[in-house]
């Protein structure tokens, strides 16, 4: 029971990961209609989801794919055209599809709808003689009796392991049988001795006469979801009489008669009795192996049309694990960076040449195992970026906009749980600028511009960060509507003197929306606060850019992991904290002198620039006195550069990321902890909580 369990849960990774690739070939369908392969992908993609959901028992899945990869057959063979309206149909079954595999309770009316719309497509409406809930095969042989009827002999070849996924090879045979007259033959050669043999162990495979005139590709479809567990070959050995007079490889008929397997009488009879060549292979009692085989070897052109599996294939060259166990892994690295952390202080104080020898090929080690542990956490960004022509596709027709999607960069890195997290805030950043960004068509016409909008989504790494930019050619953001509204809502002061992107910023406070009207969609402005807590959680930052007419940017800086960081420990009083080494610029002096000089100010020059900086001590209430010199740590946020004084600078250190827990989740200037060699804690600084903060302190002052 555990293990079909298990087999369930894996079918269900599988399907999502074959909905994703569905919903990307029909967005690409929709733009080339005409494109075969495409056609293929959207195809393989329901017969896999269909085929491997009827072994491990999900029939309402089964039932409901059956008909859609009906009607795609058809597409395939010509019979039905791609247009808009199937694309539209495909997709909301794609939906009901996820909808069902996630174990939720299906709206049978939405389901039936989507059925009845899919059936009306159907050139023949008794095509389908079997009933759904019978989950039949597809493939009618007498529906396509127009098509040429051609011969096959297929050698199908299981893996010994194929019945650890759940595979019944007899099942496939029986989808074969309804293809069209055969003739199956067992192969038992590689039976080992009973003492020898394996329960759990595949040792038949079957060679198979097939007469049908449904093609190659429904051949195909049947071994489609063992295609990588199984040897395959699929050999053309007749077409029955409409071989082409100029092709130069003989008839197996013509090869049986010079053999003297069967006599010319013999074919005469079968042609004249529009029997199959298959047929005449059964009634002829011509099944033995090295007769059919020597028959195939003399023709001259045998059409090998599917060879997936060609001798014994190389291990897989990737492997699937759940997240938790990988999330484990990487907990235990972290401990493992702490240890090697305190071996090689303990080294450093004894001053022992071989501990220290020892504690340098352990640090080497865990630093190449903590380098290939987060090396296996990083995920292409492209896996996020393709889910969003979806949403642009669905808005734009519901907004009655023409949009296309640009994505550029798909292959970008990013820690697996930045990607996880990113993706509302992507998708509240795309909906504003589709709604209240990019203008209608007839808008975009009267400014001259053309009458599709562009959405670019962009990423790219910036050193130890993602940089991943989110771009429109809308109308832009208007600098004095925003400053007016901020005025009126009480934010800024009517003679404030503000930069550009100053002004733009203002839309990241809570409430703000210069919109007219809030619509169903967005509005430009509500929530970016939440986008802003959410990209500062991920401990990056958020940049907006606009040009009145011409467009917006949102550029978005994260970085590129959340475990183990490189920070910058940092000492005020007796307290460590660590500063991540990423948003650090710089570091300078601070001495009394100084403080005097800005007399009593909160701000230093530094090379004919005026810097605020924050004092922690003050902000942290640490008691105890002032050294002679401080030290500022300059950090650059949102373009700006600010520093924050401390004590004293330790240096850089290798950081793991722990989390502060439900009762400091409210602490704000702090990101997590950390856990030094000596053993004591570390607090992790958030700098742009900190920011928050110290300006909170000076307006209540």
């Amino acid at each position: 029971m555990m293990t079909m369990d298990k087999h369930r849960e894996t079918y269900r990774e599988e399907a999502y990961e074959l909905l994703s690739e569905l919903e990307s070939a029909l967005l690409e369908l929709e733009e080339s209609p005409d494109d075969p392969n495409l056609v293929g992908r959207v195809f393989r993609a329901m017969h896999t989801i269909k085929g491997s959901g009827a072994m491990f028992g999900f029939d309402d899945i089964v039932a409901f794919t059956h008909e859609i990869e009906t009607v795609f057959d058809l597409v395939r063979s010509g019979k039905i055209a791609v247009t808009k309206n199937l694309v539209d149909m495909t997709l909301s079954a794609r939906d009901q599809i996820r909808t069902m595999i996630d174990g939720d309770q299906a709206d049978e009316t939405a389901k039936q709808t989507i059925l009845q719309a899919f059936r009306k497509l159907l050139p023949d409406k008794g095509q389908l003689n079997e009933t759904i809930e019978e989950g039949s095969a597809i493939h009618n042989p007498q529906s396509k009796t127009q098509d040429p009827t051609v011969t096959y002999r297929i050698r199908f070849r299981p893996y010994p392991d194929i019945f650890a996924s759940g595979t019944n090879p007899i099942l496939l045979l029986d989808e074969l049988r309804a293809l069209g007259p055969n003739y199956i033959t067992a192969r038992t050669r590689d039976i080992p001795p009973l003492e020898d043999l394996e329960p759990e162990s595949c040792y038949l495979f079957w060679d198979i006469i097939l007469t049908t005139s449904n093609g190659v590709n429904a051949i195909k479809d049947v071994f489609i979801f063992v295609e990588d567990q199984c040897e395959l070959r699929i050999d053309v050995i007749d077409k029955c009489g409409l071989v082409d007079e100029d092709a130069d490889y003989k008839r197996l008929g013509d090869i049986l008669v010079e053999k003297g397997d069967v006599t010319a009488e013999d074919i005469k009879k079968v042609l004249g009795a529009q029997k199959r060549i298959g047929e005449l292979l059964v009634e002829s009692g011509v099944t033995d192996e090295e007769a059919i085989k020597a028959a195939l070897a003399e023709q001259q052109m045998v059409r090998q049309v599917r060879e997936s599996c060609q001798g014994k294939k190389a291990l897989a060259s990737s492997i699937r694990v759940a997240s938790d166990k990988l999330d484990i892994l990487v907990d235990l690295v972290g401990e493992l960076v702490t240890v090697q952390a305190s071996l090689s202080q303990k080294a450093s104080v004894q001053e022992d040449p071989e501990l220290l020898s020892i504690a340098e090929k352990v640090e080497r080690l865990t630093a190449d195992l903590r380098d290939n542990t987060m090396g296996i956490r990083m995920m292409p960004i492209g896996s996020t970026f393709s889910k969003f022509k979806r949403l642009v596709r669905d808005l734009s027709n519901e907004l009655g906009k023409k949009v296309d999607l640009i994505t550029e960069g798909s292959e970008t890195e990013l820690d697996k749980t930045v990607i996880e997290r990113l993706n509302d805030p992507l998708v509240h950043i795309i909906r504003n600028s589709l709604d209240h960004g990019i203008e209608p068509p007839e808008a975009r016409q009267a400014a001259g511009k053309p009458r599709q909008g562009t959405v670019r989504l962009a990423a790219e790494h910036s050193g130890a960060h993602v940089l991943i930019r989110i771009s429109d050619d809308g109308k832009g953001l208007d600098p004095e509507v925003i400053f007016q509204k901020a005025v009126e809502k009480g934010l800024v002061s009517p003679d404030a003197e503000l930069t550009d992107s100053e002004i733009f910023a203002l839309i990241l406070a809570p409430g703000f929306s210069t919109a007219a009207t809030v619509t169903d969609v967005s509005g430009r402005g509500v929530g970016m606060d939440v986008v802003k807590r959410s990209i500062e959680a991920l401990r990056g930052f958020l940049e907006i850019e606009s040009e009145k007419g011409l467009g917006t940017t949102i550029t978005l800086k994260l970085p590129l992991t959340l475990a183990i960081i490189d920070g910058l420990l940092v000492q005020i009083g007796k307290t460590h904290f660590v500063i991540p080494l990423s948003s650090v610029d710089e570091c300078v002096e601070l001495a009394r002198e100084n403080v005097q000089d800005a007399h009593g100010r909160h701000i230093m020059k530094l090379r004919d620039e005026i810097i605020p900086y924050v004092p922690l001590r003050e902000m942290f209430r640490i008691n105890g006195g002032r050294p002679a010199i401080e030290q500022i740590v300059v950090v650059e946020l949102n373009g700006y550069r600010i520093g924050f004084v401390v004590d004293q600078i330790i240096g850089e250190h290798q950081t793991v990321i722990k989390n502060l827990g439900k009762v400091y989740q409210n602490a704000q200037g702090f990101s997590g902890a950390t856990i030094l060699a000596d053993g004591t804690v570390a607090l992790i600084l958030d700098v742009n909580g900190l920011l928050d903060v110290a300006r909170m302190e000076e307006k209540g002052n």
